[in-house]
């Protein structure tokens, strides 16, 4: 028997490279290949004025749709996002009152059609004609106009989503890290401030980013109360030009164009809320174990 160990060569396999899907590929193909052929077709319609598209992109009417839009995405988000964090704080409180009141309000307004609470509120003055105060009376209908009607329907639908949301993310924390902060002293509002919010915020804002997105679009269906939105701008051109499809397409490249922006803020937003060295630090270790 030798005194010195030989060398074992120990045969390394080749890595095994991924293998090509043609069927992904040629499904690809056909897509694109199906879509160019749809615009090739569409752009070379005669009856489509598509000289007219750029000039109206920046009609005064349609930028002042676009501002309206933005605003009340923007408004019924945060009033949304408010409400919704109180009725989650609710849905997760011990108190059983709580709890069934928040889960009747995200029965109700997540249960009922977007465009059904839209035309509630609308006509809200059919069964409450005025409120008032001693003999300070106000109407209905001067205090809820179509703004207010398009604001208050998406806000609370909104919110009654946000909460389920954020209810998921509170509930996702570990409920030890709760019963250690307890121990430590720290009351349950603290508690909430300081462990729990934190890591539930990168669980929340993925979704919060998607129903961002989907509040702008649904925006549009406050035009069947005649809110002075993009889309609704966008009708009002048409039925005097007739320019159906082009004042169509200007209001479907808006859209696309904002939720693009939207997209690329959540995507970056999602970047710098992400844990730091959690991917270097797995990289690190599968090198150190091959």
């Amino acid at each position: 028997m030798s005194l010195f160990a030989q060398p074992v060569s120990i045969a390394m396999a080749p890595p095994v490279g991924k293998p090509i899907r043609w069927g992904q590929i040629t499904t690809g193909t056909s897509a694109i290949l199906a879509l160019a052929l749809l615009m090739m077709i569409v752009g070379r319609s005669q009856s489509v004025q598509w000289s007219e598209v750029p000039r109206f992109m920046i009609d005064p009417m349609i930028l002042g749709g676009v501002v309206l839009t933005l605003q009340l995405t923007a408004g019924a988000m945060v009033a949304g996002i408010a409400v919704g964090c109180i009725v989650a704080i609710m849905a997760t409180s011990q108190n059983i009152v709580l709890k069934a009141m928040a889960v009747g309000f995200v029965w109700w307004f997540r249960g009922v059609p977007l465009i059904v609470q839209i035309f509630f509120w609308f006509n809200i003055a059919l069964f409450i004609p005025e409120v008032g105060l001693g003999t300070y009376t106000i109407s209905i209908n001067d205090l809820v106009t179509p703004a207010v009607a398009g604001f208050l329907a998406l806000g609370l639908h909104e919110a009654a989503n946000m909460s389920e949301i954020i209810r998921g993310g509170l509930t996702a924390v570990d409920r030890g890290q709760r019963e250690a902060a307890s121990s430590l002293g720290l009351r349950p509002l603290q508690t909430l401030r300081t462990v729990v919010l934190p890591q539930a915020v990168r669980l929340v804002v993925p979704p919060t980013g998607n129903q961002a997105i989907g509040m702008l679009k649904a925006s549009a269906i406050v035009s069947v109360i005649g809110m002075q939105d993009l889309l609704t701008q966008a009708q009002a051109i048409y039925a005097r030009n007739f320019l159906v499809i082009e004042l169509l397409c200007v209001a479907s490249l808006w859209y696309l164009a904002i939720t693009t922006v939207a997209s690329i803020g959540q995507h970056f937003l999602e970047k710098q809320l992400a844990p730091k060295g959690r991917s270097g630090g797995s990289q690190k270790e599968t090198r150190r174990r091959t």
